[in-house]
C-alpha cells in the first residue's frame, strides 16, 4: 500500500510522445526497463568515478557506482512506502551524461563549453534521454515519464539560476516546473547517490592507500562503526574488519535517512504528491548531526584522496586529453564517425557545432578517449 503522497503509475503526467500501456509493466518500470537497455547506460562501465576505470578491478566505475545507487534507492522507497520503481529509474538515469574521466572530465568540457553555454551532466542527461538515443521509429530519446525526466532535472533540487538551456527547453515543452521540489522518489534517487558515494569512496580509498584504518577511526560514525565490530568480533582480521566496519557506515546513513524523513513527513502531514511539490523544504534529508559528520569525512576525502599528488597529476593528464580532442574536432568535423555527419551538416552557426563536439566527446568511455587521443594525436 503507497503511501498518499507517493508518486501513483496510474496518475503519470504522461510521455511526450503518446504511447499505449504495457499489459504487464507500469510506466515507470517500462521507464527502467528502457535506461537499461540504452547505450549511454552500457558506457558507464568504462567510465571513471574517482579512478580511471583501468586502474583496478576493485574500485568503482560509474555503472558500479550506479547500481549502488539504485539499491539504496529502492530499499529506501520501499522503507517509505513510496513508488520503488520511480526511485530506481532516476537513480539508474542519474549519471548518463557524466562524461570520460568523471567530474575531471566534465570540468574540462564546462571550461571549454563557456563561450557556447557551458556543459553540465546533469543536462545531458536530460539530452540523452529525450534526443541522442536514436533506436525507436517514431521519436527520439527513450520517450520517458513526466516524472522520471523531472526527478532527473530537479536531481539537486529546484532550479532557479545559472539553468541550462538544455533543460529550459525542454521543461517548456513537457511542462516541468523547475522552481519546484521533485517528488519523494526523486529526492530519495538524489539521498541514495551521496549515501552511495560517501561509503564507496572511503573504501575505494582504502584499498588505493590513500589511507589507513588508523585515521578512519579518529572520523565521525566511523570511528563508532569500528568500534562496534571491536566489541562484537574481537581479533577480527583486518579486511573482515574493515568490511564489517564500512558496511555499518552504509547501513548507518541508510536508516538516519530513513528516520529523518520520517520525521519530516509526519510535520509535513502531506496528502499528495502536489503537497511534496510545493512544500518549503525538501522532505528527504540526513539529519543535522550526520550532515556536519559527512562534511567532514568529506573534507577528509578531499584532504587525502581527491588532493593526492597521483589524483591530481591523473587530472592533469586526462584534462589535456579533452581539451587536446575538443580542439581537433573543431576544427575538422571529417574527424566524426559517419553517423554524426548528417547531423554535422544541420549546425548552423559555431555554438551549434561546439555542442555536437561536447556531445561527441562526452558520449566517450575512458578507453575510447584516451585510444582516440593515441589515434589522433599519438
Amino acid at each position: 500500500m503507497f503511501a498518499t503522497y507517493a508518486s501513483d503509475p496510474k496518475m503519470t503526467n504522461g510521455r511526450l510522445f503518446r504511447e499505449d500501456e504495457d499489459p504487464f509493466r507500469s510506466c515507470f518500470q517500462r521507464d527502467r526497463d528502457r535506461i537499461i537497455h540504452s547505450n549511454a547506460f552500457r558506457r558507464l562501465k568504462h567510465k571513471t568515478q574517482v579512478f580511471l576505470e583501468d586502474e583496478g578491478d576493485y574500485f568503482r566505475t560509474r555503472l558500479t557506482h550506479t547500481i549502488e545507487v539504485s539499491q539504496v534507492a529502492r530499499t529506501l522507497a520501499n522503507a517509505l512506502n513510496l513508488e520503488v520503481d520511480l526511485s530506481e529509474s532516476i537513480a539508474l538515469a542519474h549519471d548518463l551524461g557524466h562524461p570520460p574521466f568523471g567530474h575531471t572530465g566534465e570540468e574540462a568540457l564546462n571550461k571549454l563549453m563557456t563561450p557556447y553555454g557551458g556543459f553540465d551532466h546533469n543536462a545531458q542527461a536530460v539530452l540523452i534521454l529525450t534526443s541522442l538515443e536514436r533506436h525507436y521509429a517514431k521519436w527520439d530519446g527513450l520517450n520517458l515519464t513526466w516524472e522520471v525526466l523531472e526527478g532527473l532535472i530537479k536531481h539537486n533540487g529546484p532550479l532557479t539560476k545559472d539553468i541550462s538551456q538544455i533543460i529550459k527547453r525542454y521543461s517548456s515543452i513537457h511542462k516541468i516546473n523547475l522552481d519546484t521540489f521533485p517528488s519523494v522518489e526523486a529526492q530519495i534517487a538524489s539521498i541514495a547517490d551521496d549515501i552511495a558515494y560517501n561509503h564507496h569512496d572511503v573504501l575505494d580509498g582504502l584499498r588505493a592507500g590513500f589511507f589507513d584504518v588508523s585515521h578512519l577511526r579518529e572520523l565521525p560514525i566511523l570511528s563508532q562503526c569500528f568500534n562496534r565490530v571491536d566489541r562484537l568480533f574481537p581479533g577480527l582480521d583486518k579486511f573482515r574488519c574493515q568490511h564489517e566496519a564500512l558496511r555499518s557506515f552504509f547501513n548507518y546513513l541508510v536508516v538516519d535517512v530513513i528516520e529523518e524523513t520520517t520525521k519530516s513527513l509526519k510535520n509535513l502531514s502531506p496528502l499528495s504528491v502536489l503537497e511534496i511539490r510545493q512544500a518549503t523544504n525538501p522532505v528527504v534529508s540526513f539529519s543535522l548531526r550526520v550532515k556536519n559528520d559527512l562534511n567532514i569525512i568529506r573534507d577528509f576525502l578531499f584532504e587525502n584522496m581527491y588532493r593526492a599528488p597521483s589524483i591530481v597529476e591523473m587530472r592533469r593528464k586526462v584534462t589535456k586529453v579533452v581539451n587536446d580532442l575538443f580542439s581537433l574536432y573543431i576544427e575538422d568535423q571529417k574527424l566524426f564517425p559517419d553517423k554524426w555527419q548528417s547531423d554535422l551538416k544541420k549546425c548552423k552557426n559555431d555554438n551549434e557545432v561546439a555542442r555536437m563536439v561536447a556531445n561527441y566527446i562526452s558520449g566517450m568511455t575512458d578507453r575510447y578517449a584516451i585510444r582516440e587521443h593515441t589515434r589522433l594525436i599519438g
